[in-house]
């Protein structure tokens, strides 16, 4: 494999405003990307999507030289069967990731990916672009589920243990809530052979469709394990170098998560270390003799030792006695007072080690009734989990609130619904919205853990006295949540909306793709428009051109009102048009979508027909709710727009929205389900 090339980081933004600073630490690195895909003869289209995905122009090459001599800001494919020993002398000087298409009648060749520093598998039907993004996203490092998940208190990971992922995928969604990583056992993967029977060990063939067709249909961070026989797995343990080739592909393949087992050669775990990429290692040990004992000094060697490349440290034992849960439960307390990183995850196996599990905090592995085993002795679903944890005083009963208009409802039902498939012993309620008064008594009520207000409240209520970065900018708040102080509750405010509005465009784009480019904003009113302006900064976009309304204070950097129909005209072109008007307005963003319409959604091409030029990608994104004569979405998509409704960036939110409230994960396609939607 070759030696990764290093992502750039995640940069930091300011909004200066009369509070001070604000830090909007999503900013993309301005640094263009710059790859080369080799992709199988007649695949040049997935050359010409990742370009778009990336915001970048595109072109075919018929050497190493040209793409060497190219502009770093264009992304280059060249075809495997140009590539052979011209890339004996390729230098480094970008990205090259190997681009096969599984169904596309051309042999898979290991050895050209092994010089490569990624490979990107895809099936032409179905063809999931956002997969394409989130692939390009993870690996330039413009994502960071990682560094997301140390902000959680508890994280969970659902380990699918199907022979085949096929199986999982029809209740993956269901699967999924609660969870907030997804691990594929590689070890428990049986691969069908010719003669009826199944292969001993899986090929990379296999196990990479496997990675694919779970990455398809999952947002979640994927964790990719070969679990040896001495711990519960099915990968034999002769040949150390089977493990190193199976993870450093997992890398290669973008997964976010490895397991690396701590038995390994230390040789190993280095060259997987060194070559990681953005993937983080968990080093894992798993003692299945029932001898383990936490009190041990050997015990903390093994932490420190897992601690030289691990990025969590995994320690799991068979026990026989409740008191040793509450050996592990000192272990944890003194080794992460003098060691607060890497995260300890320390669980203790069967029926006798089920406190631990509601005790751990870091990656506790649930199982699930829909699966057809469960990955160890003693594993608990998220919802024994929350059933015990409430049981031990740990998650006590807290009233939360939908607080708005009637069309509020059905993300109301939509909280009940999630609340009875955690088993959370919280109660939801729905308020209509009223005199403003009204609120802060619905927040001084006893047992208040929280609320979403829709439409939201300005965040210079004086009973709202803490809020987030976001929520001051925007000068809206849309969750509150109570913090008790002194034994006082507390109120903080956040906004959630600009989230919906971010994860929407980055959905099918890369962060970066939006970096330095113009955006057109309309609104009646600033507020309207107010996080999605937060959301369009925090993507490093600029300048923002608004008609409609004019911004102020600290979001009106780089923010410039459109006044006439001249001024449309000599307007950069944007790359994306956010419309904030009312339902009943929302048809007057159509001549601006008609009048920038993207001509080639796959690129443009030169006088010669030669594909290239600047990249086609453009995103509308129609914040209104409520009917209309016409369907702004349909027009911006016939006119090449990818375009956005309000039901997406809703969805999103209520993704944000749930975190905030109870802490727990619920896919996005669990949303869209949920509300009688079909996915994308």
């Amino acid at each position: 494999m070759a030696t990764m090339v290093q992502a750039e980081p995640v940069s930091t933004s300011h909004l200066k405003g009369s509070n001070g600073v604000v830090d909007i630490i999503e900013v993309p690195s301005p640094i263009a990307p710059a790859l080369l895909l080799v992709h199988d003869d007649g695949e040049e289209e997935i050359v010409a999507i990742f370009a778009d995905v990336l915001g970048q122009a595109w072109a075919s090459a018929a050497s190493v030289d040209e793409v060497k001599s190219g502009l770093r800001s264009t992304t280059y494919g060249l075809r495997n069967t140009l590539a052979g020993v011209q890339l004996d002398s390729w230098d480094r000087s970008r990205l090259l990731i190997n681009v096969h298409c599984i169904d596309g009648g051309h042999p898979r060749d290991d050895a050209l990916t092994d010089r490569c520093d990624y490979e990107y598998l895809y099936t032409k039907s179905p063809f999931f672009r956002r997969d394409v993004a989130r692939f390009l996203s993870f690996i330039l490092g413009q994502i960071g589920p990682h560094q997301d998940l140390a902000k959680k208190a508890r994280t969970t990971l659902i380990s699918t243990t199907f022979p085949d992922v096929h199986a999982a995928l029809p209740n993956l969604d269901i699967l999924s809530v609660g969870a907030d990583a997804i691990e594929i056992r590689v070890d428990l993967l049986e691969e069908p052979l010719p003669d009826g029977t199944v292969s001993a060990i899986p090929s990379l063939k296999y196990v990479g469709e496997q990675v694919m067709l779970l990455r398809q249909r999952t947002e979640l961070p994927i964790i990719y394990t070969t679990r040896c026989m001495n711990e519960n797995g099915r990968f034999p343990m002769d040949d150390p170098n089977l493990f190193y080739k199976y993870l450093s592909r997992a890398i290669q393949w973008g997964c976010e998560y490895i397991d690396v087992e701590l038995w390994l050669p230390e040789d190993i775990r280095r060259r997987l270390a060194e070559r990681k990429g953005c993937s983080k290692i968990i080093s894992a040990f798993h003692d299945f003799s029932g001898s383990f004992r936490w009190t041990t000094p050997e015990t903390q060697a093994l932490f420190e030792k897992g601690a030289v490349y691990g990025d969590v440290v995994k320690m799991i034992a068979l026990v026989n006695s409740m008191q040793e849960n509450y050996e592990l439960e000192y272990f944890r307390s003194t080794i992460q007072t003098k060691y607060p990183h890497p995260p300890f995850s320390g669980l203790n196996m069967g029926p006798m080690g089920q406190l631990s599990r509601t005790l751990n905090k870091i990656f506790t592995p649930i199982t699930h009734p829909l699966l057809p085993m469960i990955a160890a002795p003693g594993q608990l679903s998220a919802a024994e989990i929350n059933q015990a944890l409430h049981g031990m005083g740990q998650m006590p009963r807290l009233d939360l609130y939908g607080i708005g208009s009637f069309r509020s409802t059905t993300q109301a039902m939509f909280f009940e619904k999630c609340f009875n498939e955690l088993s959370l012993p919280h109660q939801f309620m729905f308020v209509e919205r009223a005199p403003k008064a009204s609120i802060e008594n619905i927040l001084r009520r006893p047992n208040f853990g929280g609320a979403y207000i829709n439409p939201p409240l300005a965040a210079s209520a004086a009973y709202i006295p803490a809020l987030s970065d976001a929520a001051r900018a925007i000068g809206q708040v849309d969750t509150v949540l109570v913090r008790s102080e002194a034994a006082h509750p507390r109120f903080v405010g956040y906004n959630a909306t600009w989230k919906g509005i971010r994860a929407t465009l980055s959905r099918d784009f890369v962060p970066s793709a939006y970096s330095g480019r113009a955006a057109l904003l309309l609104a009646n009113l600033e507020a309207d428009a107010a996080a999605a302006i937060f959301a369009l900064k925090s993507l490093g976009i600029g300048p923002v051109y608004t008609i409609g309304f004019k911004a102020h204070g600290s979001l009106a950097a780089e923010v410039e009102p459109v006044r006439s129909v001249e001024d449309v005209k000599r307007l950069e072109q944007p790359f994306v048009i956010i419309s904030a008007l009312p339902a009943e307005k929302s048809l007057l963003v159509v001549p601006l979508l008609k009048h920038y319409r993207v001509d080639g959604r796959n690129g443009s091409s030169d006088r010669n027909g030669a594909p290239g030029g600047r990249s086609a990608g453009k995103v509308f994104v129609d914040l209104a709710n409520g009917p209309r004569k016409a369907d702004p979405l349909a027009i911006a998509t016939a006119a090449g727009w990818t375009a956005y409704g309000i039901a997406d960036v809703t969805a999103w939110t209520t993704v944000e929205t749930m975190r905030l409230l109870v802490g727990q994960n619920v896919p996005y396609d669990f949303v869209r389900l949920a509300s009688g939607r079909g996915l994308f």
